[in-house]
């Protein structure tokens, strides 16, 4: 059963909203009841009285009971609720209504949220009906209601922030149609979608090319160490990653499927780290799937982790690592392929065998940013590619085979890399294909599912890091050490790698330019 929000609760979510303390920004949310408002723990607003506010977990709740959302701190912009998780029998029921929220927390409009609730179940291997019921037992809605309220904030996002027709953002927001998504709309917001956009178009967004958009996540955050960790592994052409320190940020070229539909595009992510946000450029030919792209910018830079919960694990293991995040990946089969050619080699050699990869495979593609001009090859046309040559560009045997069968299942929908995916299931799937162990299906759940609790046991750099390099069975001993650490595995595995001593590089970082 659901359960209200304690008075300890209630009064610790004030004392954050007093302090506007962007470390629970997306935690909670509070309803103004003077105001019939709800708004972001970072709002700038005056701080309404103690009597007025009824604090809810999540936004589904606070439209349940009537709020609308801040026009001004946009709680669209807020990062996905974080929270410990809890991985336990016990725990069953909440950890399927988790999966099921992130399973919807995808972006609105892709497949996987015009899944129903129905084939939403299915995949969770529970019927409908429990489905339901735990998750309302957990959240206090619906999935309908959580998913609608998704969406809503969704389209509330590209009205505010784009320029795009009202009709197209209600399509591209997950809506059947444009008279569904007014009604609704007016509904829960009390005004007609067209009125957010009383004052024209964003003025950041004159005469520059592209769509902007703005993402937000919880401090601590080490931006400098994300960056070098995805400056070491960038390939030439398809992604530029600048350490300037007025424009961190990646710059990167993707592809999307979007039910029998590919689009091509181009992105760039620049942090803000003085107001805790991403501030995004999107390139229009992928505007039918900004929430895709959102999601996937979002999974690569981990906006939604929750650093309080991760640190309340791992702080005392790693007590000068609170700001890292865990790297994810704009695809997951380039992920696999990265790291399939990655097996038993130097991160920089790797880099170079990917660079031949792209030059022979990969498509050329019209950027405004400077040396952004390739697209990573596909699981379509990698699958169709000859041993012969991927030998000619110094790929072994073993991995020219794990790159073909990575490509054939991909292609065919046998195997999906993707946030959302079964973890296990994944790792077996993985597991039976040619030249793929433990370890580097460990490393694909890492980064391509995002999951938080994966551990490559046989590590010889995670031996290192975690001085068991030289016992008997080093793999069974860093298993051992990590048992602490669970679920947060993945961010033990990054904090424990941070800890080695920095790589050599004669390379210059520059800053993204715009043509």
């Amino acid at each position: 059963m659901f359960l209200q929000p304690t008075t300890a609760y209630d009064d610790a979510c004030y004392l954050a909203l007093k302090a506007r303390d962007a470390r629970f920004d997306g935690n909670f949310f509070t309803g103004v009841t003077s105001t019939g408002i709800y708004c972001r723990p970072v709002c700038r607003v005056r701080t309404p009285k103690r009597d007025n506010c009824r604090f809810f977990p999540h936004a589904a709740l606070a439209e349940q009971a009537g709020f609308r959302p801040c026009l001004r701190c946009r709680p669209e912009l807020a990062p996905a609720g974080g929270g410990a998780q809890v991985w336990s029998m016990q725990d069953a029921s909440s950890i399927l209504a988790q999966q099921a929220a992130r399973l919807m927390d995808a972006a609105p409009g892709s497949p996987s949220q015009a899944l129903g609730v129905a084939t939403l179940a299915q995949r969770l291997g529970i019927s409908d009906r429990h489905l339901r019921r735990i998750f309302e037992a957990q959240f206090g809605v619906s999935p309908l209601q959580y998913l609608q309220t998704r969406r809503l904030l969704c389209a509330k996002q590209l009205l505010t922030d784009t320029r795009l027709p009202a009709t197209q953002v209600a399509q591209i927001s997950g809506f059947a149609s444009v008279r569904r998504f007014n009604a609704v709309f007016a509904e829960h917001y009390g005004l007609n979608p067209t009125q957010l956009r009383r004052s024209g178009p964003p003025s950041s967004a004159a005469g520059q090319s592209g769509i902007h958009l703005k993402l937000a996540y919880r401090p601590p955050y080490d931006v400098a160490a994300m960056l070098q960790f995805l400056a070491r592994r960038q390939v030439q052409g398809t992604e530029l990653v600048s350490l300037a320190p007025k424009s961190p940020g990646i710059a990167k070229t993707l592809s999307i499927h979007n039910g029998s539909q590919r689009t091509t595009g181009w992105v760039v992510a620049q942090f803000d780290d003085t107001r805790c946000r991403v501030d995004l450029t999107v390139s229009d030919s992928l505007a039918e799937v900004l929430p895709q792209v959102m999601a996937k910018v979002r999974a690569l830079l981990d906006l939604d982790a929750d650093p309080s919960a991760i640190n309340q694990v791992l702080h005392t293991h790693f007590p000068n690592s609170d700001g890292l995040r865990l790297p994810g990946a704009f695809d997951g089969f380039e992920l696999a392929v990265r790291a399939v050619l990655g097996q038993q080699i130097t991160v920089a050699a790797a880099r170079t065998l990917c660079q031949r990869l792209v030059v022979r495979f990969g498509e050329t593609i019209q950027t405004p940013v400077a040396g952004l001009d390739r697209l990573f090859p596909s699981a379509e046309t990698l699958a169709t590619a000859s041993g012969e040559v991927l030998g000619q560009l110094g790929i072994v045997k073993q991995r020219q085979n794990a790159i073909l069968a990575l490509a054939h299942a991909v292609a065919s929908g046998a195997l999906q890399l993707q946030p959302g995916a079964d973890p296990d299931q994944t790792r077996a799937v993985l597991q039976t294909l040619p030249g793929i162990g433990d370890w580097t299906a460990q490393y694909i759940c890492m980064r391509a599912l995002h999951w938080p609790d994966a551990f490559p046991a046989g590590d010889v750099a995670l031996h290192n890091a975690l001085g068991v390099r030289q016992q008997p069975n080093p793999a069974q001993a860093a298993l051992a050490a990590a048992t602490a650490w669970q679920p947060w595995r993945s961010y033990a595995v990054i904090r424990a790698w941070a800890n080695l001593p920095p790589p050599t590089s004669s390379e210059e970082s520059r800053p993204i330019t715009m043509t």
